[in-house]
């Protein structure tokens, strides 16, 4: 038998336990306080203060911009066009990495190589591909297609300027998001879609039925993190169309380097962040798992 001492012991070694994890959460929590929850505070309070008194000044200096439209719309069709052609090439890629088939790590292999380069690299390499001297038009020309070079990066023609960047923005960050769902596929246990495959369930079937509906998780992670990215796309878009049109992130840029101007800056930041925070709310709550319904 236990002593009473004992006991209070014991339970006082348990409480001291079950304290562990908040303890271990604390350093990540310091950090993301003083690196991103301490700037964005900052940034509010640029966007809405002046010399100690609050303003909406500068958020109508942001919409009255004569660029603002331009920058909201281009932004908003990047992130329409970009994030469904990527999940269908993600889960594509993702399926393949995760089939028993011989030699996939060479497939995981290339996939992952557009990682390791950064927003602006993967820009300049596009912007030689589709410029009038670049690599597209010479291949074109020496296999008959084209007797003289197209313009592909036409300044007139916002729709080419889309195509390029949507082109180098895929090319650049569907790994990305490739990562996360092989992740997510691993974790499905094969029993299910070997139970579908014996029931005559056909491949797509398996991936409609099965594998998608127990994804949401990784889903979800995949979803949320690839919009907030896409509202903050900026060098590829600068190193493919220069001055011709532009993004929020880039209206953000000018305003604090070219017009010293780091409050209407500030105002342009805060929009993007408002924009993410409710695009992450959206997603989450429309690929809602079953058990996030029931807590609800």
């Amino acid at each position: 038998m236990a002593t009473i001492a004992e006991r209070r012991s014991l339970a006082s070694r348990l409480r001291r336990w079950e304290g562990l994890p908040y303890w271990l959460v604390l350093p990540t929590l310091a950090y993301l306080a003083l690196f991103f929850a301490w700037p964005m505070i900052q940034s509010f309070e640029l966007a809405f203060r002046e010399e100690g008194v609050w303003t909406l000044d500068h958020l109508r200096t942001m919409k009255n911009d004569l660029r603002f439209g331009e920058a909201m719309r281009f932004t908003l069709l990047l992130i329409v066009v970009i994030v469904p052609v990527q999940f269908v090439l993600a889960i594509g890629m993702a399926l393949l990495v995760n089939a028993k088939l011989r030699g996939r790590g060479i497939f995981l292999y290339i996939f992952l190589l557009p990682l390791a380069i950064s927003d602006l690299a993967a820009g300049i390499v596009w912007s030689a591909i589709f410029t009038e001297t670049g690599y597209l038009n010479t291949i074109l020309q020496r296999l008959g297609f084209l007797e003289t070079p197209y313009i592909w990066l036409n300044p007139l023609e916002e729709h080419q300027l889309l195509f390029a960047v949507v082109m180098a923005e895929i090319w650049r960050s569907t790994a990305l998001i490739m990562i996360i769902l092989v992740a997510g596929l691993q974790g499905i246990p094969r029993d299910y879609t070997e139970a579908a495959e014996v029931f005559g369930a056909s491949f797509f079937q398996r991936v409609r039925h099965v594998i998608l509906p127990m994804l949401k998780p990784a889903l979800q992670v995949a979803l949320v993190l690839r919009v907030i990215l896409a509202f903050e796309v900026f060098a590829t878009v600068i190193a493919i169309t220069g001055a011709s049109t532009t993004v929020l992130a880039a209206e953000a840029w000018r305003w604090q380097t070219s017009n010293f101007d780091s409050n209407v800056a500030a105002a342009y930041a805060s929009l993007i962040l408002v924009l993410s925070v409710v695009s992450a709310g959206l997603i989450l709550r429309l690929l809602r798992t079953p058990s996030e319904r029931l807590l609800r």
